[in-house]
């Protein structure tokens, strides 16, 4: 047994309380230092990749104007037409898919939920499919199902006549898909409230021969309700900061929001705009974290607490009627646009019919024969991959300090990493153009243009999807250990080493593997830095369909999207317990 384990049992101390003060005394004196020196460079690590780049963009968004009139920046793209009726589409829109994602969530997650029925773990994950798929793949399906040539609607009869514009291209159709997107994240606030339900209430109202409509009006609904409201609002801070729907549906259908007026602005007329989508930015920050207050005041106010007894389980049986309702529901959000997709990428060139004759994987040796799309795989592997392992080596020293040895300042730093991930994507790397565009101090080097300035606006933006997990996991941890040793004369990087990092390491590998299925893919923060020679997987899938080229686009989603489900696999095959269960298809 270890010296310090040896220890800790045969100690004098009456309390753990009394024995974790002691030891804190005893143990400063000899590590505090090290501890220190760990939280300074952590500080400087989150200053140079947050908070300097979101502090350039406030600082811009500030400025003055052309003339040096105080704040005339800021009025200037205020007073523009083109502001306001973005802002109000993306106000409307986000709401109207809120609306969508609220009706599809909480329907499915209480079917799932309240019934019995066989191979629900499937049935859960291809809920969860919209929010997997990242959502220019995601709009492209639909696309592909909705327009004139889909290749399932199209033998049906149901398909628009040719030459009629796609129905998508429009207000209601970027609510849609965007509504469809985001419905996972409703379902999981819905089905993770209803695993709360104590199964007492329930079985008490139905002795009572109480009707099932009035038990679930009158006991499961009001309990589930606030998570219901706060998966809402996750979804419309979504919707708000959504890139890749409103750019494949919205821009040709000349339906602007504030995430594609930024990218036209910068796309087209460089960093001379940058005071102006600047303000839009700020813009999309304010709509997106008064949201997120929102969520943490009506949280604190509608909790209700509820103790004691078993929580409530599925004892009916769904009907075989309502499971092929539940399937066929399922089948139209998840499996459809997928499989139009699919049966698009089969199609040797645009406007040609799909039939089992011209069926061929032309298009898909055409793309594995491009240069660009070759490279545009290799890079979002290396960059996604690099970002998972640094994310994790930056995240467990810094859980260790939030969790073993809190204090203002160290809190501080962890909300500061939140930012990013707080904040919409496209405002993240608007931040990092503005930070990194300027040579840098001393080196006289820019990182715009380079892989650089994409791994950076990677590991600003996913650092949270390792921290939760990590933090979840230390809290649940024994701190004991760590005392022990501090009072046995261990150093900082042994206690890390060997005790704190084993204890949260399969959370640590889970939320690694969330950064690189979330990276692989992503297209806001891409969109705007990607450079010729370092494009990436998003940026592939919309500019070639932004070309008009949609059967190479549709075969190169189903590649992406093939690595995607085999890196689902392998997290699921390779993680066991805590982090296994911070995949997002485990908190279905």
């Amino acid at each position: 047994m270890p010296r310090f384990c040896r220890m800790a049992r045969t100690s004098r101390w009456s309390s753990p309380t009394s024995m974790a003060a002691d030891l804190h005394l005893l143990g400063d004196r000899r590590t505090g230092g090290g501890e220190r020196m760990l939280a300074l460079a952590l500080c400087v690590y989150v200053g140079l990749i947050t908070v300097w780049p979101l502090g350039q963009l406030l600082l811009t968004a500030f400025g003055p104007g052309d003339e040096g009139q105080v704040l005339g920046t800021m009025r200037d793209t205020l007073s523009a037409r083109a502001t306001g009726r973005a802002f109000w589409n993306t106000l409307t829109l986000s709401l109207v898919s809120v609306g969508v994602s609220v009706v599809l969530g909480a329907g499915l997650a209480l079917a799932v939920g309240l019934m019995l029925m066989p191979f629900r773990a499937v049935l859960s994950f291809l809920i969860l499919m919209p929010l997997i798929i990242p959502s220019q793949i995601l709009a492209l399906s639909w696309i592909e199902l909705l327009g004139s040539q889909s290749p399932i609607l199209g033998p049906l009869g149901l398909a628009p006549a040719p030459g009629q514009g796609n129905p998508l291209y429009s207000r209601m159709g970027i609510a849609l898909v965007m509504g469809i997107e985001h419905m996972p994240l409703v379902f999981i606030a819905i089905r993770a409230a209803l695993k709360s339900v104590p199964a007492d209430l329930v079985e008490a109202a139905r002795i009572a021969s109480v009707p099932p409509a009035r038990v679930l009006a009158r006991v499961i609904l009001p309990l589930v309700a606030p998570s219901a409201l706060a998966g809402a609002l996750l979804a419309f801070t979504a919707a708000v900061g959504n890139f890749g729907i409103p750019a494949l549906l919205g821009i040709p259908g000349r339906v602007p929001m504030l995430t594609t007026l930024i990218y036209q602005r910068l796309n087209g007329f460089g960093p001379s705009v940058a005071g102006q989508v600047a303000v839009l930015a700020l813009i999309l920050t304010l709509i997106a974290v008064a949201a997120l207050a929102l969520r943490a005041v009506l949280m604190r106010q509608l909790r209700m607490q509820i103790e004691g007894g078993r929580a409530f389980a599925p004892s009916r049986s769904a009907s075989l009627w309502a499971q092929a309702l539940i399937w066929a529901g399922v089948a139209v959000i998840a499996i459809l646009p997928l499989a139009a997709l699919v049966l698009t990428s089969l199609v040797p060139a645009i406007g040609v019919p799909f039939s089992r004759e011209v069926a061929s994987l032309d298009q898909y040796a055409r793309v594995l024969a491009n240069a660009a799309v070759t490279r545009a795989f290799g890079n979002s592997l290396m960059l996604s991959g690099a970002a998972a392992i640094l994310c994790v080596a930056v995240t467990l020293p810094l859980a260790y300090l939030a969790t073993r040895r809190p204090s203002p300042a160290v809190t501080a730093l962890e909300l500061l990493a939140e930012a990013p991930w707080v904040v919409p994507g496209t405002v993240v790397a608007l931040a990092m153009i503005l930070a990194f565009l300027p040579p840098l101090p001393l080196v006289g080097v820019s990182l715009y243009g380079t892989a650089a300035i994409l791994l950076i606006a990677y590991l600003a933006r996913f650092l949270p999807l390792v921290l939760r997990p990590v933090m979840a996991a230390a809290q649940g941890a024994d701190p004991g250990l760590d005392e022990a040793a501090r009072i046995a004369g261990l150093g900082l990087a042994d206690r890390m080493g060997r005790i704190f990092a084993p204890s949260v390491l399969a959370a640590a590998l889970a939320g690694g593997m969330l950064v690189v299925m979330t990276a692989m893919n992503e297209l806001t923060l891409s969109a705007l830095l990607w450079s010729s020679g370092h494009e990436t997987i998003g940026v592939m899938v919309f500019s070639l369909q932004y070309e008009g080229n949609s059967t190479a686009a549709a075969a190169v989603s189903v590649l992406s999207t093939l690595l995607l489900l085999a890196l689902c696999a392998l997290a699921q095959v390779s993680l066991r317990g805590a982090g296994a269960r911070a995949l997002p298809w485990h908190q279905g």
